[in-house]
């Protein structure tokens, strides 16, 4: 009887410590409320910080990844810890890298530039594992509760900016809106809510270069928002590939729509790679001539968010497009939206593993942006685009 007690009672236990085992554990439902804890770096320096990034080659990731390269050869030459770049081109391959990060066992942060949304099992891995990491730019929501910072420029500010400048040009209900979207990640979808935020009055637009806020001058209703953009949309995959071909479909049915709204077209652009579509479009023969003559008659206002150089010297005179948008513009910005961030943010895991940290898991961090036009282009040194 004895015998059997015990057995009994040694079964109650294995499926008790099961059950605790199966539980959620407290410290994942309040991860986000707790502040991160520096790592051990700061006393046993030493191991690798893994940064993850695009393959440098051509526009505003690429050159975000010749930052993060230079940022990592400054880590290497210092000697306190090891750096390695590790250049992908799909988020699956992302994936693949945080798997050999881990098999290394040598990690003490990661700053992650997930490439698309599919990188999210990465992050997830590294959660898992208790690898502390820096969400860049792409910030994937559920992994963005855990990481140690959630940082990029301020894309409901680059949105709020745009809506600013394009109503500032005349842009009330009613007006045609072309909008060019990046792709379907936070990035563009933060943007969009910022654009919407400004125009329903619920947040300001703060000018870092004039260190001046603005509001909107009409408040728009959610219905008034939808019609503005319910037309003309497409998504790019930040390409001005993208966008050229949706316009060279689209462009005649849009010149005809903003001709019945006062002669006015507005142009939402989520990055400098689909404005240069659209002049690219304009300069080609794909677009029939009486076409581009009454898209010349009309007032285009046309925004654009990065920095490229290229951009630049549109805006300023002194590239050989700058006469395309003279033709066809009436206003030309961009965001300035530096893809030097990148080596700062590398720099926020410096601080991080020596112990200066005050941010809680799960923070965001975004660095201010403003708008770039002709007033004061002249100030800022874009970065090489093509």
């Amino acid at each position: 009887m004895k015998k059997l007690l015990a057995i009994l009672m040694c079964a109650m236990m294995l499926i008790g410590a099961a059950a605790c085992a199966s539980a959620p554990a407290p410290a994942a439902q309040t991860a986000a409320e707790q502040p991160a804890a520096p790592a051990a770096a700061a006393q046993d320096a030493g191991g690798t910080i893994y940064v993850l990034g695009p393959t440098p080659d051509h526009g505003w990731t690429a050159q975000a990844g010749t930052y993060a390269d230079r940022k990592v050869a400054e880590i290497n030459a210092e000697g306190m810890y090891k750096g390695v770049y590790m250049a992908a081109s799909t988020g699956e391959e992302q994936v693949d890298q945080v798997q050999t990060i881990l098999a290394n066992g040598d990690a003490v942060g990661v700053v992650f530039f997930a490439l698309e949304d599919s990188a999210k099992a990465g992050q997830e891995a590294l959660i898992a594992a208790g690898v502390p990491f820096i969400s860049f730019d792409r910030i994937i929501e559920g992994p963005d509760k855990y990481s140690i910072l959630n940082a990029s420029g301020d894309n409901w500010q680059c949105g709020a900016g745009i809506a600013y400048w394009l109503q500032k040009n005349g842009m009330a209900p009613g007006a045609t809106l072309v909008t060019l979207i990046g792709d379907n990640g936070t990035v563009c979808s933060r943007r969009q809510e910022g654009f919407e935020q400004f125009l329903r009055g619920e947040i300001e637009y703060y000018d870092k270069d004039k260190d001046a806020s603005y509001t909107t001058t009409q408040v728009w209703t959610q219905d008034e928002i939808n019609a503005l953009t319910a037309d003309y949309k497409t998504v790019c995959n930040w390409s001005a590939d993208g966008a050229y071909q949706y316009l060279e479909q689209k462009l005649p049915e849009i010149v005809a729509k903003a001709k019945t709204t006062g002669g006015n077209l507005f142009i939402y652009s989520m990055d400098d790679e689909m404005t240069f579509g659209l002049m690219n479009l304009l300069e080609a023969n794909a677009i029939d001539e009486a076409t581009k003559a009454d898209f010349a008659a009309l007032n285009v206002y046309t925004s654009a968010i990065g920095g490229m150089a290229e951009l630049y010297a549109v805006i300023d005179g002194t590239s050989s497009q700058a006469a395309t948008a003279q033709t066809y513009f009436d206003g030309l910005m961009s965001v300035y939206f530096s893809p030097k961030m990148f080596d700062n943010v590398i720099g926020y895991m410096l601080d991080y593993l020596s112990g200066n940290w005050t941010y809680a898991i799960g923070d965001g961090k975004y660095e201010p942006v403003w708008i770039v036009d002709a007033d004061n282009v002249a100030n800022y040194e874009g970065f090489t685009g093509h």
